[in-house]
C-alpha cells in the first residue's frame, strides 16, 4: 500500500455536510473559522473566494477547491461586495428542499454552489492537514472528464435537493472526492509542497511508503537511504527539506498515530500493538507512548472508552 492509501485508509471521517447555494446580484457572505477540511464545486456561473489575509480567487463552473487550515474566508459574486454572516445566511434561506437561494439586488449574474466540510476523528486527519496547502484550487479544464469530474457530478445531483438516502450518498461521494482531489493536486501542480509533494519526489516518496508497508521494521536512516538509492546525508537534508521533519521523527509520529488508532478502535493485546508499531517489548512501547501523548496506552485505551 502507497503511503497516501495507507493515510486515507485509516482516516476516520467523522461528519459530512454538505449544502447547495444559489445566488444572484450582489453578494458576499463571510465565514469564520472552522476545524479540518471546507470543500466546494461551482456547478454554474462564477464566484470569488478569499481566505482571511489573502488575494481573492475567481472560481468559473467546473472548478472544485479544499479549504485546509481553519482560516475565516469569503464567498462573494464581486470582491467589493460588502459581506454578510455567511452562516445566518445559508441557514436562514434554505428551502425545504435544502437549497440555499440568495437573491440580491444587483448586476451579479447567477450562480449555483455546492459545498460542505469534512471532520476527522482520529489524529490521522491531522498527519493529513498540516501538509496540505491552505486552499487548493482545481480547475475545470484540469479536472476535465477524470475520475473527479464524474465524482463530483454525481455529487451535484445528489446536492440538488433531498433524496433517499442522500446524506449517506453524499457522504460516500465526499469522501471519495477528497482521494480524487488529492491525486488531481499532485498531477496538476508541477512541484506540490509539503507530505504530499514528498510522494511524489522519486527518492523520498520510495522511503516514505517502505515505512508505511512496514512501519514495524527497525529502519534506520541508513536503511531508508539505501531504499531511496541515496546517500544517507543527502537522504536526510532531503527528506527534512520536503517532509519538514527528520525520516526517523516522521516514522515514530506515524507509528504512535497507528498506536493510538489501534488503541481507540480495537481490543487488540498491547504486545500485538507494540510490535505492529516496531517495538520490541510492552515496556518500551509504554515509554515511547506516554512520551509522546502525556499518558500510559493503557490509561489512553480506558480514556478512549475501549
Amino acid at each position: 500500500m502507497d503511503a497516501l492509501s495507507d493515510v486515507l485508509s485509516t482516516l476516520r471521517v467523522g461528519s459530512v455536510l454538505s449544502t447547495r447555494f444559489e445566488g444572484r446580484g450582489d453578494w458576499a457572505l463571510r465565514f469564520p473559522a472552522y476545524k479540518h477540511v471546507k470543500f466546494g464545486g461551482v456547478l454554474s456561473g462564477t464566484s470569488y473566494l478569499g481566505l482571511e489575509g489573502g488575494e481573492p480567487v475567481l472560481l468559473e463552473e467546473g472548478d472544485f477547491y479544499l479549504l485546509t487550515d481553519g482560516r475565516p474566508f469569503c464567498s462573494a459574486s464581486d470582491p467589493s461586495c460588502a459581506p454578510e454572516d455567511g452562516v445566518a445566511v445559508v441557514h436562514g434561506k434554505r428551502g425545504e428542499d435544502g437549497v440555499t437561494r440568495h437573491y440580491c439586488d444587483g448586476a451579479g449574474a447567477p450562480v449555483s454552489l455546492a459545498s460542505g466540510r469534512f471532520t476527522f476523528e482520529n489524529e490521522v486527519g491531522d498527519v493529513l492537514l498540516r501538509h496540505l496547502p491552505p486552499l487548493i484550487h482545481l480547475r475545470a479544464a484540469d479536472i476535465g472528464s477524470t475520475a473527479l469530474g464524474h465524482v463530483l457530478g454525481l455529487l451535484r445531483l445528489e446536492s440538488s435537493g433531498l433524496h433517499l438516502g442522500g446524506e449517506v450518498a453524499r457522504g460516500s461521494l465526499a469522501s471519495l472526492a477528497l482521494v480524487h482531489v488529492l491525486r488531481a493536486h499532485l498531477d496538476t501542480t508541477p512541484q506540490p509542497q509539503g507530505w504530499l509533494g514528498a510522494l511524489s519526489d522519486a527518492r523520498v516518496g520510495k522511503a516514505l511508503s517502505a515505512m508505511h508497508a512496514e512501519p514495524g521494521r527497525r529502519w534506520t536512516v541508513d536503511s531508508l537511504a539505501s531504499t531511496a538509492a541515496m546517500s544517507r546525508t543527502a537522504f536526510a537534508n532531503r527528506f527534512r527539506d520536503r517532509v519538514g521533519v527528520a525520516p526517523l521523527s516522521y516514522l515514530n509520529q506515524w507509528r504512535m498515530t497507528l498506536a493510538r488508532t489501534a488503541l481507540r478502535d480495537s481490543d487488540q493485546p498491547l504486545a500485538d500493538i507494540a510490535a505492529k508499531v516496531g517495538y520490541l517489548s510492552d515496556t518500551a512501547f509504554s515509554i515511547a507512548f506516554k512520551r509522546s501523548t502525556g499518558m500510559s496506552p493503557g490509561r489512553f485505551r480506558v480514556s478512549a472508552g475501549r
